[in-house]
Order: C-alpha cells, then sequence, then structure tokens
C-alpha cells in the first residue's frame, strides 16, 4: 500500500477528527504532514470531489499556516471557486491572496486569474452594465510590462483586447443612441473619448464615421473633412467612408443641443 493510500485510510477512520497543529503520527511511523494534506486535497480535486478537496485544503490552511503548503492550499481553494464558477468567492479568495502575499513567487498567475474572474463575471452583451469590464481593464492594466515573461502574457493580452472592445462598443451604442435623437454635442462627447481610449477598436471605422457626422450637423465641416481623411488612410474601413461621404453631401439639419456625455 503507498503512503497516500495508508493516508487515506488513516483519515477516512478519523472521520471528520480534527487534525492537530503538529504533524499526526500514523501507522507504520509515518506522519500526516500538510504536504500530504495537500497532495490529497490534489487527489480529490483531480478526481472532480470539489468538497472533499477543500476539507483538505482547508486545514492545511488552518493547522500549518507557516508551512509553505499553506500558500498553495489557499491559492488551490480559489482554484476550487474557479473551477465551480463561484465567481464572486473567486474573486475574494484572489484579492484576498494578492493583498496578503504581494512578494509571492507565482503572482503573475494570482493576476490572471483575477481577471480572468472579473472577465468571466461581466456581460457578454456590449449593451449592459459593463462597470465589470472596466474593472477587468484595471486590473490587467500594465501586466506585460510587470510580468514580460509571465507564461500567461499572450492570454491576458487576448482577454484584455477583448475587453476594452467590448467598452468601446458600449460607448458606440450610446453615442448611436444619442444620433438617433439628434443630440450631437452628446454624439461628440461620446465618440471622443472612444476613438482617444481605445483607437485600436474593432468598431473604431463606425465610431469615426458618426463623428464626422456629428460635427458635419454641428457645422464643423473642416473636422468633418479631417475625419474623412483619416477613414481615407484606412482602407479596411472604407464603407464607413462612403456611409460618411453619403452624409456629408447633405445639408446640415439644426439638431437637439442635448446632453454631451
Amino acid at each position: 500500500m503507498t503512503r497516500l493510500r495508508l493516508l487515506l485510510c488513516v483519515l477516512l477512520f478519523a472521520g471528520s477528527a480534527m487534525v492537530p497543529s503538529r504533524a499526526e503520527a500514523a501507522p507504520g511511523g509515518h506522519t500526516v504532514s500538510a504536504e500530504d494534506l495537500y497532495s490529497l486535497g490534489l487527489k480529490w480535486l483531480r478526481r472532480g470531489y470539489y468538497q472533499k478537496a477543500l476539507e483538505q485544503f482547508n486545514r492545511v490552511r488552518t493547522y500549518y499556516r507557516d508551512d509553505p503548503y499553506s500558500l498553495k492550499a489557499e491559492l488551490a481553494i480559489a482554484d476550487i471557486h474557479f473551477k465551480k464558477n463561484e465567481w464572486d468567492e473567486a474573486r475574494l479568495a484572489y484579492e484576498d491572496f494578492k493583498r496578503s502575499h504581494p512578494r509571492y513567487p507565482e503572482l503573475d498567475l494570482v493576476v490572471y486569474r483575477l481577471g480572468l474572474v472579473l472577465y468571466k463575471k461581466a456581460p457578454i452583451i456590449p449593451d449592459r452594465d459593463q462597470s465589470v469590464t472596466r474593472q477587468t481593464v484595471a486590473e490587467w492594466a500594465g501586466f506585460s510590462s510587470q510580468f514580460p515573461e509571465s507564461q500567461y502574457r499572450p492570454e491576458v493580452e487576448k482577454y484584455l483586447g477583448k475587453a476594452r472592445a467590448r467598452l468601446a462598443k458600449k460607448e458606440l451604442l450610446v453615442a448611436q443612441f444619442y444620433a438617433r435623437r439628434n443630440s450631437w454635442p452628446a454624439v461628440v462627447g461620446r465618440v471622443e473619448p472612444m476613438l482617444r481610449t481605445w483607437p485600436e477598436s474593432p468598431d473604431g471605422g463606425e465610431a469615426l464615421a458618426l463623428y464626422g457626422k456629428a460635427l458635419h450637423e454641428l457645422g464643423n465641416e473642416e473636422g468633418a473633412k479631417s475625419v474623412v481623411e483619416k477613414l481615407q488612410a484606412k482602407p479596411e474601413d472604407a464603407k464607413w467612408l462612403r456611409e460618411l461621404q453619403r452624409d456629408l453631401s447633405k445639408p446640415a439639419k439644426p439638431g437637439k443641443v442635448g446632453r454631451t456625455g
């Protein structure tokens, strides 16, 4: 019988008995160490028995606080919440770990997982409340410069790009809402910061066309022509260039002053 199997038998017979603060003697002279309990927790985790895994990791964290495996167990608890899609619990666990152990050797993993929790919790549909998406972007801001050699860097950059695109789309939808009401100052107030903050947005061409139209409606023909020049420099946005040129060929109509943002 292997040591791990022997340990499993001991714990099963022990039932719900508490693990003492010192390593417990087991038959054959073996001891139940922090590493033993952590290994058993990993075994349960691999098999999908999350509750049993949590019990072992909590025992390590509670009774072996000064042991290196205590940190591993604490992070494993956060990972279990992540695997169970318990986003709020996972977020709190990762945030607490990050705050308590700022010099942890694998802090890039913690920041990666924390941002991923936020990303997965945020609504996919852009016209929903995107405050959590903003938190995602804030959490991952500077990740590539802080952890340039991290194996998680490509994943972070991929999801960060998607999060930023979602925020840009949200602003464009709001601007289009104002455009349907001829509230052109409000359109400008939304599109200008969108283009400045997220210049690489997939919706940049559409936003530029709307921006040019808003300037035209406000009587700023020089500004509108400048937008045309920007679109002419982007062949991939030829569709939006044609749409803007059609709009500029029509006389401006008096619009509503409306809101500006």
